[in-house]
């Protein structure tokens, strides 16, 4: 069985460990850190020796870590690639992620190293993809009845959970209302992406909306056929 390590912070992070367990194969082995952190950690190593910080999440060959601090999370990355990790996922941004630093352990080490705005951007690479092909980007497959959404399958969707919501709550819908309802129920799904800028949210309504119209444009050739 695959295992994905998750480094929680706060809230953040409880809801992926959720949806991996309830969506997919996956186990998971988890570590948090406190919610509220130093603005500046100048000896990161340091700091997170003195939390006591438990390494065995490092046992995964995917990490995700929801440490959302430059400092933090470049001592994450370190401990990740010594410890053998393959693919390490940080969600947030390059505001909450030292770029520079992350893509020179990446270089040294070999690990991959994917910093994500938001997580349902996430591509796959042959050192994450187990993970990315079940959570990311996401891929639908739907059936319609009498003009209306009978069945949404999710391929992959969201490590949130936004796209399994999403797609219950389309049942029923007009096709021709569908892919702007579809944006607007994961809008309106209490996800934690930024809110009030044209990216976060706005973004992954936008992505679920074009999924959603793939999905009945495939469906559409199939009953062509």
């Amino acid at each position: 069985m695959t295992v994905i390590g998750v480094i929680t912070r706060g809230k953040y992070g409880n809801r992926l460990i959720e949806t991996i367990l309830k969506h997919s194969g996956f186990s998971v082995v988890s570590t948090d850190l406190p919610e509220f952190l130093p603005v500046f950690i100048e000896e990161p190593d340091e700091f997170l020796e003195n939390l006591n910080f438990d390494l065995s999440v490092f046992s995964a060959e995917i990490v995700v870590t929801y440490s959302l601090h430059p400092d933090l999370t470049s001592g994450i990355a370190r401990l990740a690639a010594e410890n053998g990790v393959r693919a390490l996922i940080v969600p947030g941004g390059p505001s909450r992620a030292s770029v520079p630093e992350l893509e020179q352990i990446s270089e040294k080490s070999g690990m991959s190293i994917e910093v994500d705005e938001i997580c349902c951007t996430l591509e796959a690479n042959p050192a994450n993809r187990v993970f990315a092909e079940v959570f990311g980007v996401p891929v639908l497959k739907v059936k319609t009845k009498d003009g209306k959404i009978a069945n949404v399958e999710v391929i992959k969707g969201a490590p949130c959970g936004s796209t399994w919501q999403m797609a219950k709550d389309l049942v029923g819908v007009p096709v021709k209302d569908a892919p702007p309802k579809a944006g607007l129920l994961v809008q309106q799904y209490p996800c934690r992406a930024i809110r009030g800028e044209m990216g976060g949210i706005h973004e992954s309504a936008e992505l679920h909306k074009q999924a959603l119209i793939k999905a009945l444009e495939a469906e559409a050739l199939e009953n062509e056929e």
